[in-house]
């Protein structure tokens, strides 16, 4: 038998098994000027097309080019990453700032430089992707622990061999935007020595004074021994990541972190609107408030528990029926987030609703409507 006949009936055979079971993706490109209202997406300030970001993005196209021209140790570092990273740093608190491609690869190079062989990590189950896929690339010894459980933490620090251990948490867990028990996970991790790397990709422009963190709102912005890592592609409306510590830590990931060392810089474009969506946040700090509130109004309309955060899950169980429901609400004219295994647990696919504070009342009337008829319909 040929490779290419073993793949392809391989290929065929995990297609089908997928679309059985209701899990079959799909790409649906948007078109400029959609009218449906968005839901789905990550927009939590509503800056994506807020003039002074697309001002701040062309200046920097303008000035640097379309692309970075290298890694960052090589041509990819300009002036402007540089403020970027002062600037983020000095938002949510920590001495230095390191901006990376994504926050994916913010993830993959804080946990694996600051890990490795002879180290312990410990990893909450609800941790995002990139952290689970950065422990697995890390050579440390791995521990999952059940989702915001302090005391199997402490009992897995307690009583490792490892000299080292790193902890790794989301501040606000992604599927369902609970919150990281941060304080108490912090106390732990005091106690026996480790690190607690903090991934506030949700947590940013939506929890703590003006948006500042989840970190900064339960006051342990600046510890020497937490690491924060943060994406540019939500509340900052860019693209990119950034890891923010200690002077310590930035030096040693600019050394060790592969994903830093090996891949192209971020785009000079990126750069410049996540500066100037940063500069609107500082100015505008209520735009942080307004999302928490957008997410208590989508929670009432749905029945669902009064939100921590931007994200409103509404579980349907089946894959199908939240496929089925995500489409009922498009062809009503707004656009809802659609999550299934693996990107939750099995039986609890959902609706992902996003808030943003930019939502009008107008638009908030629609959402009600349309979420009203179509969540009674799933449920019944």
């Amino acid at each position: 038998m040929s490779t290419d006949r073993t793949f392809s009936t391989w290929l065929d055979d995990v297609e089908h098994r997928r679309r059985a079971a209701g899990l079959r993706r799909e790409l649906r490109p948007r078109t400029a000027g959609s009218p449906l209202i968005d839901l789905a997406s990550n927009d939590y300030l509503g800056l994506v097309r807020h003039p002074e970001v697309l001002h701040g993005a062309m200046t920097a196209l303008r000035r640097w080019g379309a692309g970075a021209t290298g890694s960052r140790l090589v041509t990819g570092s300009t002036t402007e990453h540089e403020l970027l990273e002062s600037e983020l740093a000095a938002f949510v608190g920590t001495e230095a700032g390191l901006v990376f491609s994504s926050g994916y690869t913010a993830n993959l190079g804080a946990v694996t430089a600051l890990s490795g062989a002879g180290s312990l990590i410990v990893s909450d189950a609800g941790s995002h992707a990139s952290l689970v896929d950065a422990c697995r690339l890390s050579r440390a010894r791995v521990v999952v622990a059940p989702h915001s459980d302090v005391e199997f933490l402490r009992n897995a620090l307690a009583t490792r061999t490892e000299e080292r251990a790193l902890v790794v948490t989301d501040s606000v867990f992604s599927a369902d935007g609970d919150l990281a028990p941060l304080v108490a996970m912090h106390r732990v991790c005091r106690d026996t020595g480790a690190f607690l790397v903090v991934d506030e990709a949700h947590g940013v422009g939506v929890r703590g004074v003006g948006g500042r963190g989840l970190v900064h709102e339960v006051g342990l912005a600046g510890e020497p021994d937490i690491v924060v890592t943060a994406t540019l592609s939500k509340s900052l409306a860019s693209q990119g990541g950034a890891v923010l510590a200690s002077e310590k830590v930035r030096a040693h990931l600019i050394d060790a972190a592969r994903t830093f060392i090996f891949d192209t810089g971020l785009a000079p474009a990126a750069v410049g609107a996540a500066r100037a969506a940063l500069s609107v946040l500082v100015r505008e700090p209520q735009r942080a408030d307004a999302v928490l509130d957008r997410a208590r109004d989508l929670a009432r309309f749905t029945g669902a528990a009064t939100p921590e955060s931007a994200v409103v899950s509404v579980i349907l169980g089946d894959p199908q029926r939240a496929v089925d429901a995500a489409a009922a609400c498009r062809e009503l004219g707004v656009h809802v987030g659609c999550f299934r295994p693996p990107s939750v647990p099995e039986g609890t696919s959902r609706l992902r609703l996003t808030a943003r504070a930019t939502l009008s009342p107008v638009e908030m009337a629609e959402i009600e409507t349309v979420l009203a008829s179509v969540v009674a319909g799933a449920s019944a």
